[in-house]
């Protein structure tokens, strides 16, 4: 069912094709006339789409005909008009079944059930998926999702998101409601009246964080994960210095900040350790990269440490010209960033390089800009099971050019998978439909990739295993995560203290005698994704 395209050279112009309409396309010398919005048209009576069983019509056939077609124009496509036409939900169901019969890794693991069983569109499209469990019983497909298409633009294009600017991590699982302030975006609400990482949820709009009735759980996933832009709520937090804090904040459109505390630190032997906190893989981080790496550049760092314990991926682009920034052409040798593996009917790709060019990304274009380089055969990386995705494939990616990547923290998610967006009808659709291996051929860390002073397996790293410090702000060198890989910066090896160190505490719900419901976290908060969309390169051109 599946092929490695390892030794492909084919360019698929069609993927290239794709990706420019799927992100907006065109360029700012277009010219053409702004189209007149039009109404959308009924399909005739005879094609209307029936159900049979194992029998799928091609996709394409299908798309854009929708139960509540948009009108107007489109002000992510260049203005152009909206390609939706009078539908049905059937014909929003059947698309979506045949084009996940096309594209999805494990296609043959799709029961194909009846779509007029199921209530919604969206019903229909969360069992399109397999059932398989892995070897360890967990589910093999956690990455399935929709959302609306005017919300994946406006973050992939301008990392616009609503909410308040706080990014939460939860203590063990939700259902413990141990929540706490993992990072800020800067200038957000939430930043500038005084939340802090580390903060720790006691109540949100006077109902406690271990309330199990319905109405209060329907509270806190509303004031924590899915406020109403302009609605304002109350959320007392415990501070780390043990404090109480009560906080009015108001939700609105949060402009993500993926690149943050860009510093250089020195060490007591005189070390400069270049340290950065990339939270996410969107295209408006490439700017912020481009400066960190100029600027560790002019401070001739001997050592980098890359803070991925947030990020949950994204564009597999970027995470390419990340790792060409950190390793340069000479330790790149025109060795392959990433190959991709798909299911047996889809054509088979060239691997992807490691990128050496600025990207125009509203038109996924090289600018034809040279990347800056470090020239570093050794980069520190830190981590947490929130590191995802396309953080996953630069660390993948390094090591199968033999550079020595040194992982500080905890185990990362295991997501070795991606997909291309796809919209229709107004929603983007994830679904998993490649896996991919690096220049060596390896590929399998579906468990995730563990530090440990002493790798024994493929998907084990160099490294030290040390807790999560939510003590300390992202950036201080006192931090854990952040001391233990300076630590090994001077030592070459784990601080022993790593090994017996207790976690830090946060508030304790365990006087609770009640089993707690675990919190409805959004979409948005737990989703974690590797974006195929491919830029054409200066050589393509």
């Amino acid at each position: 069912m599946f092929k490695n395209n390892k030794t492909s050279l084919a360019i698929i112009a069609a993927l290239s094709g794709f990706t420019l309409v799927g992100c907006g396309g065109g360029s700012s010398m277009d010219t053409t006339p702004t189209p007149i919005p039009t109404t959308p048209t009924a399909p005739p009576i005879s094609s209307t789409p029936t159900w049979t069983a194992g029998v799928f019509e091609q996709s394409n056939d299908l798309k854009n005909f929708c139960e509540t077609p948009r009108t107007g124009n489109d002000p992510f496509n260049n203005n152009a008009p909206y390609p939706d036409q009078v539908g049905s939900a059937l014909y929003e169901k059947l698309w979506l079944r045949s084009w996940s019969d096309e594209t999805y890794l494990w296609y043959d693991e799709i029961a194909d059930n009846d779509p007029e069983s199921f209530a919604t569109v969206a019903d229909y499209f969360a069992q399109l998926k397999t059932e398989q469990l892995t070897d360890s019983g967990a589910k093999k497909d956690n990455f399935h999702f929709s959302e609306p298409t005017e919300d994946y633009f406006q973050e992939a294009q301008s990392g616009v998101t609503s909410g308040y600017g706080i990014n939460w991590a939860f203590i063990g699982d939700s259902a413990d409601r141990i929540l706490r302030v993992a990072y800020l975006e800067d200038g957000s609400p939430a930043s500038q009246i005084g939340f802090q990482r580390g903060d720790t949820v006691l109540s949100v709009d006077g109902v406690s964080i271990t309330t199990n009735t319905e109405s209060g759980i329907d509270t806190l996933n509303e004031g924590l994960f899915s406020p109403t832009n302009g609605d304002s709520h109350t959320i007392v937090v415990q501070s780390n210095d043990g404090a109480e804090k009560t906080f009015n904040v108001t939700a609105g459109n949060i402009e993500q900040t993926p690149v943050q505390n860009v510093k250089t630190i020195t060490t007591a032997n005189g070390s400069n350790v270049g340290y950065m906190q990339f939270n996410s893989h969107i295209s408006i981080a490439q700017e912020g990269l481009i400066d960190a790496v100029n600027k560790f550049k002019a401070d001739r760092v001997d050592e980098l440490v890359i803070d991925f314990r947030y990020n949950g991926g994204g564009l597999l682009a970027l995470s390419a010209q990340l790792a060409y920034m950190v390793a340069g052409s000479a330790n790149v040798q025109n060795r392959f960033y990433y190959q991709t593996q798909q299911n047996d009917k889809q054509l088979v790709d060239s691997p992807f390089p490691f990128i050496d060019e600025e990207i125009d990304y509203s038109t996924f274009f090289s600018t034809g800009e040279t990347l800056p380089d470090l020239n570093l055969s050794k980069v520190y990386v830190l981590s947490t099971s929130d590191t995802c995705s396309a953080s996953e494939a630069f660390i993948n990616g390094l090591k199968g050019i033999d550079a020595e990547v040194i992982l500080i923290g905890d185990t990362t998610c295991g997501k070795p998978y991606g997909f291309t967006p796809t919209h229709n009808c107004a929603t983007t659709y994830y679904t998993i439909q490649f896996s991919g291996v690096n220049n060596q051929g390896f590929g399998e860390y579906a468990a995730g990739f563990s530090p440990t002073p002493t790798p024994q397996f493929n998907a084990d790293v160099q490294g030290c295993k040390i807790e999560d410090d939510f003590d300390h702000q992202l950036g201080d060198s006192n931090e854990a995560v952040l001391a233990t890989a300076l630590f090994h910066v001077e030592n070459g090896s784990c601080p022993i203290r790593t090994a017996t160190a207790a976690k830090a505490e946060p508030v304790s719900f365990s006087n609770t005698q009640e089993s707690l419901a675990p919190l409805n976290v959004s979409t948005q908060f737990t989703q974690r994704n590797m974006d195929l969309t491919w830029p054409t390169l200066s050589e393509e051109k």
